[in-house]
């Protein structure tokens, strides 16, 4: 497990302007991510530092060892090449750059690499080979299962198994694009027959994406002890979600047309180095709860194997907009509301020989808390569209509709270390 380092002392700071009082990326953070600073640009790997981002494949010349190399490394278009072998050379490259973004004899050397991240565009941070959902969040479960099943709204399965399907990698894009309403078949309970058409139920989720990093062999499981070391880092994910669709077409092999059309990620990856301060126990499981099955279990896993993250959601509609109003904040959840660690998650995909790649993507699932502020997702806002969630500006929402705009923040934070942030996972609808 990665250890705490000088990059997370909370006393450093840095020459970048606007760095130190940066709500997301003070220098104790240092995310990676791909960046162009126009269209007929080549992709490279960069560095976010406040509002700038870091040109690394510029500063190889300056680096050395481990460091050195992982920058020769970052002139690829995406970051697969740096994580295949594991996080040492990323890890080496962070504690490299945190040197010099702290010391201020660096700021001429530095300076004709850094650019304004509102002049530069960000695309996806790896190239994703699969993309795998989960189900860890209890009360999201709980809430879905309840509008369907109110007298046993868990499966049997629910609490031995991390649940997940199979997604869709090749339609999840960056933050900041627009989404189109997908189409397909819903059926009313009342009707006699579906009908084809525009979602008429959009919905969000939120989630966190946890990115792989050194894959395995096929054939060759990862054990629990070991699976951290296979993670990257992190970064907000929306799974964005036809709640009309799914419910005609999920039995008896589960979601399809009405996941597959678009998700959306926030573009920088916040590596588990970075992500070392933040980590807590796993809360423990409510008493009657069945214990992990073996293969599940670590207890250095049960004791830092979950992680101290705040997320929340924001609306805006277009009418908002025009008016000039800020978006509304819908909700606040935390990571600690996973059934299972990623670890866990990680553990169970590849149990049976799965071959995890780097680039892989795994959701946790929608990470809804305890209580109706805290709920990740329309669907259990609404209770399933009964009960419309009022805006300030006069509008109301079962469903999302054509101009509403989703935004997701996250950050990360614990007492006595600077809290560091995600970016933004940000996307509009479009009919």
């Amino acid at each position: 497990m990665t250890m705490i380092d000088k990059t997370h002392d909370p006393r450093a700071t840095s020459w970048v302007e606007g760095a130190d009082s940066h709500d997301q990326f003070p220098v104790q953070n240092l995310p990676f991510g791909i960046f162009k600073r126009d269209p007929s640009d080549q992709a490279r790997v960069g560095v976010a530092i406040g509002d700038w981002i870091l040109d690394v494949s510029a500063l190889a010349a300056d680096l050395h060892g481990q460091a050195k190399a992982a920058a020769q490394l970052a002139t690829a278009s995406t970051l697969n090449p740096l994580f295949a072998s594991g996080n040492a050379m990323a890890d080496a490259l962070r504690s490299a750059l945190f040197d010099l973004l702290t010391n201020s004899e660096s700021r001429a050397k530095l300076t004709p690499h850094l650019y304004a991240a509102t002049d530069c565009s960000l695309q996806l941070p790896f190239a994703i080979g699969d993309y795998t959902d989960f189900y860890t969040g209890i009360h999201h479960a709980e809430n879905v299962g309840r509008l369907f099943r109110p007298d046993n709204p868990l499966l049997p399965n629910y609490k031995y198994v991390p649940i997940g399907y199979h997604g869709r990698a090749s339609s999840v894009r960056p933050s900041g694009g627009t989404v189109v309403c997908p189409h397909g078949q819903r059926k009313m309970p009342d009707a006699d027959a579906p009908i084809f058409g525009p979602s008429q139920w959009l919905d969000y989720e939120l989630e966190m994406a946890i990115w792989l990093g050194e894959g395995n062999e096929l054939g060759q499981p990862i054990g629990i002890s070991d699976a951290q070391r296979h993670v990257a880092g992190l970064s907000i994910l929306n799974d964005w979600s036809a709640r009309d669709l799914q419910a005609w077409e999920y039995q008896p092999l589960g979601p399809f047309l009405a996941k597959n059309f678009h998700s959306t990620v926030s573009p920088w990856l916040v590596t588990s180095a970075a992500l070392a301060p933040f980590r807590i126990a796993q809360p423990p499981r409510p008493e009657g709860d069945p214990e992990p099955l073996p293969y599940l279990f670590d207890a250095g896993d049960q004791a830092k194997g979950a992680y101290s993250v705040i997320m929340e959601v924001y609306l805006s509609t277009a009418a908002m907009r025009a008016a000039g109003h800020a978006p509304a904040r819908l909700s606040r959840g935390e990571m600690r509301s996973m059934y299972w660690t990623v670890a866990q998650l990680v553990t169970h995909h590849a149990v049976n020989g799965c071959n995890m790649q780097t680039g892989d993507l795994l959701g946790t699932g929608t990470l809804s808390g305890p209580s109706k502020d805290s709920f990740g997702s329309l669907l259990e806002l609404t209770e399933g569209g009964k009960t419309p969630i009022n805006l300030p500006n006069g509008e109301s929402r079962t469903f999302l509709q054509d101009g509403d705009e989703i935004l997701m923040k996250a950050s990360a934070e614990a007492e006595g270390y600077r809290s560091i942030g995600f970016g933004e996972c940000r996307a509009r609808i479009v009919g």
